[in-house]
Formats: structure tokens, sequence, C-alpha cells
């Protein structure tokens, strides 16, 4: 029997309060910042798309494939990664329409996510689409929205435009040479200011069996001897100058742990050829990298780069997968964090040096009203970031206004980042937050709390201002 197609609606009062006395004003708030330009701080967008600006290949390399948020649910729900695609490149058009008919089969999957927000977003905002996608033709609904992508109008560099994007951080590697970068820095015809991102984390790892490859080719590109230790130091310091003249504001770190812990410098230099050799134990490797964590803080003190932790997540958690189908396939798992006693050393140091920001994000929430909000309620370099990748859903979101602002402050907060691969959830994930955002400052205005004049500035400074003041734009 055919499906009766259903319409995909997306009403305008989405994720504001229910309660009647409330939703006004949030609408009222939500309106004033809807249409404002999109701050990006922290993405994994390949800068490649933008500098080619080709046309997305078909629906399934831009909704399904590279986004682990949509695999890792359709894998539990018994869709092998294989069969979707996943580390390949764009598919054979039979392939690439049975991952979408997959897609569409599974939505029910979705429901009660912010994936589904986020792709129902996406479909009708962007698309056009009027169906819901499990109640729709899958190979009608693939050659609509196949069709809107040979239209100029939805080549990456028209969807920047379209999305309002006005700042967007790629992440990248301290050895990549930023060519596409530099080329998008040149072109006149490229709406948004977009920069790189320096995410060492493989240089300050010395436990991975690659490491030693790795720092040989950071030396390299450095054109700095890190066969002893003084050498590798000096490669990052040169490799950070190299990002921050195209463009960088930021570096990233995620390691298992938050902790920063100093090692004399004839220790960390030991420990460092041991590792070179192949011989460092797992408790010098890592005290080495809480060594190193606490170098990251000193040279952002002297650079000026931001520096973004967010520890806590147990990487690659199915090795068979992570063999078949390579790293961020889905199968990251959080764990418990510890932020207090971890960061002591670095913020002893460091916390009240006028160029260090410290933005301290985490995938466990049980740290943000006991750790990160008096952390950032006290240190004039911590921010506290807002809640990202599992906890980037309207509960979680929720939780952490009331927990972090009773104690920190909007002021202290990071202002939202969306952390994304999936290029066009970008506008539906700060859509999400505003109205989140709008919702709760609303409850504050309802309980006399605030003013609503009080209440519009506050929203405003998180979309525009707040996160230009952290990540220093």
């Amino acid at each position: 029997m055919a499906k009766i197609p259903v319409p995909l609606r997306l009403d305008p009062d989405r994720l504001l309060p229910a309660d009647p006395a409330v939703r006004p004003v949030a609408r009222r708030l939500y309106e004033a910042v809807r249409d404002r330009p999109i701050i990006s701080p922290h993405g994994h967008v390949d800068p490649r798309m933008l500098r080619d600006d080709a046309p997305f290949a078909d629906p399934a390399s831009l909704f399904i494939q590279p986004d682990h948020y949509v695999t890792r649910i359709l894998h539990a729900h018994g869709v092998p990664l294989r069969r979707l695609g996943v580390g390949e490149g764009p598919l054979p058009e039979d392939r690439a329409r049975a991952v979408w008919r997959e897609l569409c089969a599974h939505w029910a999957a979705f429901r009660g996510t912010p994936v589904q927000y986020w792709l129902a977003t996406e479909l009708h905002d962007i698309f056009g689409v009027a169906q819901r996608p499990d109640t729709a033709d899958p190979d009608a609904l693939y050659d609509a929205i196949a069709a809107r992508l040979r239209e100029d109008a939805y080549r990456p560099r028209a969807l920047l435009r379209r999305f309002g994007i006005e700042f967007l951080a790629t992440t990248d590697d301290p050895a990549d040479d930023l060519e596409a970068h530099a080329a998008l820095a040149a072109d006149p015809g490229v709406a948004a200011r977009v920069v790189p991102t320096f995410r060492p984390d493989r240089y300050l790892e010395p436990g991975r069996r690659d490491w030693p490859g790795a720092v040989k080719r950071l030396g390299a590109v450095a054109d700095a001897d890190t066969g002893h230790y003084a050498g590798f130091v000096a490669a990052l310091e040169a490799r950070r100058r190299y990002f921050i003249e195209r463009g960088a504001v930021s570096t990233d770190h995620g390691h298992i742990d938050a902790a920063a812990a100093p090692l004399d410098p004839s220790d960390a230099a030991r420990i460092y050829a041991r590792a070179l050799a192949g011989e460092a134990t797992p408790a010098e490797a890592t005290a080495f990298r809480r060594h190193m964590i606490l170098e990251m803080a000193r040279m952002s003190c002297d650079d000026g780069l931001v520096m973004t932790v967010h520890p806590g997540v147990y990487r690659n958690h199915h090795p068979a997968s992570l063999e078949a189908f390579g790293p961020d396939t889905g199968h990251d798992i959080p764990v418990a964090a510890e932020f207090t006693r971890a960061l002591q050393p670095l913020l002893a140091r460091y916390g009240t040096h006028p160029n260090l920001h410290l933005v301290l994000f985490t995938v466990d929430p049980s740290v943000y009203a006991r750790e990160i909000a008096p952390l950032a309620g006290f240190y004039p370099a911590v921010y506290a970031g807002v809640p990202w990748w599992f906890l980037d859903n309207p509960a979680a979101i929720r939780g952490f206004q009331q927990a972090v602002t009773e104690i920190a402050g909007f002021g202290r907060l990071s202002g939202f980042i969306d952390d994304t691969r999936a290029f066009c959830s970008i506008p539906a994930r700060h859509d999400m937050s505003r109205r989140l955002d709008a919702g709760f400052l609303a409850g504050l205005v309802a309980e006399h709390r605030l003013e609503e004049d009080e209440a519009l500035d506050t929203i405003e400074a998180l979309v525009t201002t707040q996160p230009a003041k952290v990540f220093k734009l």
C-alpha cells in the first residue's frame, strides 16, 4: 500500500516555552536575533569545499555520509556503516539512492533527537521539502534535492552567503599548509571570514603509534629539528605563528582528561627522547601530554590564541569500526570529566593573565555547576563553553543555562558553537540555540528577575558581541 504523504511542518513557535504568559516574550526576543549573522568559532567544515565551490554530489553525500550524528543512530538501528558509505567519497548513483532510502525508512529513529530537528529544518527551509521523509517517495525526494544541488544557488559559497555566516573557523592539523584558507582569504567573492584552528592533539600524545612520524613531519614543515625536545617546542611555536598569520584565533584540545601538570624541563626532554625511541611508558606519555597542555597555555599567553579544551571522550570505542572506517565515525563515547584539580596548576600560573582566554567544554553535564561555572565565575581567563556534541540538545542546553548563569552570569559564556561537519546544519543549529536562549531569558522576565530590555540586551550579546569577545574577533 502506498504511503499517504504527511506535510513536513515547522511550527514558528518550536522550542519556545509552552506557557502562554511566557511565549510572547520569547517570541519578541527570538525575533530580535533570528536573522543576525552567524559567528561559528568552532566546527569541522572542510575549507576545500568552499575553495573549490563545486556542486554537492548528491543528497546522501551532503546529509548522511559525513555526519556521524546521523550515521550512528542509523547504525544503532541495524544499518551497517558500510551500507551508508561511511568513509567513502561520493557514491555511484544507485548506492547513493540506497543510502537516502535508509534515511527515509528510518526517519522515526530520529524522533525526539536534535538530529531530526536539524534535518527537518534543513530539508524544509533550504530545499523546500514539503513532505515528511518517512511518508514521501524517497526516490522522488532524492531527485528533487539532487535537482536543486545542480543549481548555482546551492553551491557551497552561495549557501554560505544565504546562511548569513559571517565568521567560520575550521579545525586543522598544525602541519597543514592552509592553502585553502589562503585562497579563500584572497578571494573577494567569499562572503565570510574563514579561518583555521590549531588542533595539536596528535603531537601531544607520544603514546600514539603514529607520533614519531607526525613529529618528524611537524619539524619538516616548521623547519625545526624535532629530534630533541627544545626543537619540538620551537616547531609548535612556529606553526602557531604560521596559523595566526593566516587568520587563526584559537587552538583546540580534546584529550581524555583536562589535566595540566608541569614537568621539570629535563624530565620533559628525557621523556621526549624515550618516546622518539618508542620506549616511553604509558605513565610517561600521559605526564608529557599534561605538561604540554600547560605549555599550550603558556604559548597562548605569549601569542594570544584562545585555548579551547574539551576533554572526557573515549575515542574510537569500537575497534572494528575504527579499522574499517577510520575515526570520527560515530563510536566516540563520553566519560566522566574533572576540571577543578586537573586545571589548578595551569590556572595558578595563568588564570589571571590578560592574554589567556580558556574556554572549557564538556560532555559531562554534572560538572557545569560544580566545576566549570565556579571556575568561570572567578578566573578572568576562564569561560564556560556551551553544550556541544552529545549535549547539544534542548534538554541539556536548558540545564546548562540554569546551572551556569546562576553561578557565573551570562558574561562568562562562550557564545554558541555548532561543532559540525554537516555544512547545511549550521543555520539550523544556531537557530535552535537562539530559540532556547529566548525561552530561557523570557522565563527570567516572567519571574521578574530581568526586565525585558535586559533580556534583549543579553540575547543580542550572546549572538554577537559575546562570541566576538571570547574568541577575540
